[in-house]
């Protein structure tokens, strides 16, 4: 189980599925290259933001861009924002795990 209580064959699938941000969609990197930027670095992320939902419906990866700019918002109101409008990200474009997300919240 790492930090964050995921267990190992769930953090192993999702790392397997998100191999691109789940909400820009960007090619995302595991670790920090020395003078590059941390933008694309993937980040651990609770679409639904409760720590208690530990599945694979809700434990996804984005990344730290997207990850810092969603904080503790609700993922619709998050949508709505400027930097979501500034990157094109909308219900339409984000991963499927998300669009199942938001079709559950409905």
């Amino acid at each position: 189980m790492n930090k964050w209580g995921i267990p190992l064959w769930l953090e192993n699938e999702v790392i397997a599925r998100d191999t691109h941000c789940v909400y820009c969609g960007v090619k995302m990197i595991s670790k920090m290259v020395p003078g590059g930027s941390r933008k694309t670095v993937a980040t651990w992320e609770h679409i639904i933001n409760d720590a208690r939902i530990v599945t694979r419906e809700n434990i996804s990866r984005c990344c730290s861009s997207c990850n810092s700019s969603k904080g503790s918002k609700l993922l619709v109101d998050w949508l709505q924002s400027p930097y979501c409008k500034k990157h094109d990200i909308n219900e339409n474009s984000v991963a499927d795990v998300v669009k199942a997300a938001l079709k559950k919240d409905k």
